[in-house]
């Protein structure tokens, strides 16, 4: 492939899915500063990516593909979680149980304890959570994470 094509096919995916790549970031990292190094990272691989997608699946299997695999790199690769730290899917729903998010002070308090819901859980559950919030089914997420 040409980088000419290259470049059309990332800017393309960039401009498409820029907000949700912002979102993954978020929910992988907590601090403001890695994140910013972190959304680098994964523009830098998905651009690097369009050189070999051939696609044989779409593009936006391939992007949440390629920001899932950075993602999960990144929380082994800082060190800041431990596995033994982190929750399993269904430990985080006796947090929230006895909660009513509904009475919380604005959206801002929800998304918040949403995202230290999320920070909890372990690598693989942290992904199909967060593909399951960008409203992938179940297929799609699949083919991300070969699940």
């Amino acid at each position: 492939m040409g980088r000419g094509r290259q470049d059309e096919q990332y800017l393309e995916a960039a401009k498409t899915f820029g907000a949700a790549i912002d979102r993954l970031a978020r929910a992988y990292e907590a601090d403001a500063d890695r994140r910013r190094d972190l959304i680098q990272d994964i523009h830098v691989a998905l651009w690097r990516s369009f050189a070999t997608f051939d696609g044989r699946c779409s593009n936006r299997t391939w992007v949440y593909r390629i920001a899932h695999n950075l993602g999960a790199s990144h929380i082994v690769k800082t060190r800041r979680y431990r596995l033994e730290g982190l929750a399993q899917l269904e430990e985080t729903f006796e947090t929230v149980d006895g909660a009513n998010p509904e009475s919380e002070a604005g959206d801002r308090q929800v998304l918040d304890r949403l995202m230290a819901l999320v920070h909890r859980l372990q690598p693989t559950d942290r992904q199909i959570v967060l593909l399951n919030l960008e409203d992938l089914d179940a297929a799609a997420i699949g083919e991300v994470t070969g699940l």
